[in-house]
């Protein structure tokens, strides 16, 4: 017997790679071999009454530095979020990690988040180490994922 809200969970996180045109071979990159799988968390494609987007993947150690994501917009807003595995040190990401907003360049070392506004361009995205594994999400307030680099991909998606 199934509840009337069932519909609503995501208990099996399929593999989202493939909605992602700004890192790995859709964007002519080679995907770093310290990035785990693209995991779905919330989409339209799985609870079709979902207004975001949501990817989860583990980032796994690594000495030598990695570039993963290419500069790129969004017409609506996107959440970044990096978490570190410590529970002593919650805060302590156990990674260097490299964002670009508008061409500036942050560091980033802790446990966080970065809110990009729609038409902000972001990344690129790295590693410059990680001494141990970390966690990190991806939510775009928006049932797709979509960039100027696919223009048009929702439109498309939706027509199909």
């Amino acid at each position: 017997m199934s509840n009337i809200h069932d519909d609503l969970f995501v208990t099996n996180m399929p593999n989202i790679a493939a909605d992602f045109t700004n890192e790995g071979d859709a964007a002519g990159l080679p995907t770093p071999t310290n990035v785990g799988e693209a995991l779905g968390l919330m989409r339209s494609n799985e609870v079709p009454q979902s207004k975001i987007h949501m990817s989860h993947c583990w980032i796994f150690e690594t000495d030598e530095p990695q570039h993963w994501v290419n500069e790129h917009e969004h017409d609506y807003d996107e959440i970044l979020i990096w978490t570190g595995t410590d529970p002593e040190h919650p805060k302590d990401l156990g990674a260097e990690l490299y964002f670009d907003i508008e061409g500036e360049r942050h560091t980033v070392t802790t446990s966080g988040s970065v809110y990009i506004p729609a038409g902000t361009r972001h990344c690129p995205l790295g590693f410059t180490k990680v001494t141990r594994p970390f966690t990190f999400s991806a939510l775009s307030l928006s049932p797709l994922y979509d960039s100027d680099e696919n223009a048009g991909l929702l439109e498309r998606i939706g027509e199909a």
